[in-house]
Formats: C-alpha cells, structure tokens, sequence
C-alpha cells in the first residue's frame, strides 16, 4: 500500500480530549484475551482487549499492552507466548489477569507442558506464537508472534467482548438467518 509524507502544507491536527478519544473508541467493539508465557521463574500473563491477525504469510499476529506491563515485558523476553480468547463466561478470568495480583493462575484452569505457554482450559480459540519482535507505540507496547500452532473450541462457545467500558456479550438471538456475503480476499 503507497504511502506519502507530509508535505509543508499539511496542518498539523489537534490532539483529541483523551476522554472523548476514549469515548467514541469504546464504540468499537474488541476481543478480550489473556496472553500467557512460562519464564524462568515462572508463568506470566495480561488482559489485553488490542489482538489483531498482521499476516497470512507468513502468520503473524499481534497484541498491545501498556507500555510499563511487567508482564509484557517478560512475555518478550520469554520469546513465546499463548494468545487465550476468552467466552463469556471467562469475566473471572479476564479480571483476575487484568490486576496485579499475585497468582492470576489460581483463576480458572490452565495446561501447561516445560518450555510451552500456559493454554486456558475452555477458551474460545488459542494461539501459540513465537515472539517476532516488538515496538513501542505511544503509551503502549505491540507485541508481534509468529504463529506456531493454533485451534478453535468445538461447540458453540461465544466469546467475550469488551464495548463502551464493559465486558459484554454477543446477542443470543437464534433461528435468524443473516445472509453473508464471502470477502474474494478474505477466502484466499
């Protein structure tokens, strides 16, 4: 995709109130997760409501966490992590790794096998990754995985959202249909 610079004619523009920028951002709905690592002294992990899939080729993904996170910073420097989607009925979890206590893992059920990230029993999808790099962006840090191996609960397990500063979940209407339409680029 071409980019262009700034030329001298362009004006700057005004940073936003950081509550109305919060305000109208909220409206967009996001995935909520819990990244997950095993460090030397032990697991790690962090709420994160910023994942996003970068690259089909190769497969990458990527997750931002405030930029003073602990346990960003170990998950880097672990080289590995696991990206766990959280369902719905995962609120527990999400606010157990989204503070700062002292064993986040005592929260729901985990798996976890020497050198590999801790897999939350029950989630909505999970995937494993090794870290490709990372980079500061404003208040935060993006944290970019190579996909290693990944899969999806069996059933119908909704996952948990997070929209306009709550955790929510999606509308339970059944036996309407919807039609779609298939993305050419998406289905490559």
């Amino acid at each position: 995709m071409p980019t262009s610079a700034p030329t001298a004619t362009d004006q700057p523009l005004t940073a936003p109130d950081p509550t109305a920028f919060r305000h109208v951002l909220g409206h967009v709905p996001t995935s909520v997760c819990v990244v997950s690592a095993e460090t030397p002294t032990g697991p790690v992990g962090v709420t994160v409501g910023s994942f996003v899939s970068v690259s089909l080729d190769p497969p990458l993904v990527a997750f931002h966490a405030g930029g003073t996170s602990a346990s960003a910073e170990a998950i880097v420097d672990a080289g590995h992590f696991c990206v766990n989607v959280l369902t719905e009925d995962q609120q527990d979890v999400c606010a157990a790794f989204a503070r700062r206590t002292a064993d986040r893992f005592a929260t729901g059920s985990w798996e976890s096998a020497p050198s590999t990230a801790p897999r939350l029993v029950g989630a909505a999808a999970w995937i494993v990754c090794d870290v490709e790099g990372s980079v500061p962006v404003g208040d935060h840090v993006m944290v970019v995985g190579r996909v290693r191996e990944l899969a999806a609960a069996d059933g119908q397990r909704r996952p948990l959202l997070f929209h306009r500063g709550r955790l929510v979940r999606l509308d339970r209407a059944h036996g309407v249909h919807a039609p779609t339409h298939s993305f050419g680029w998406w289905d490559r």
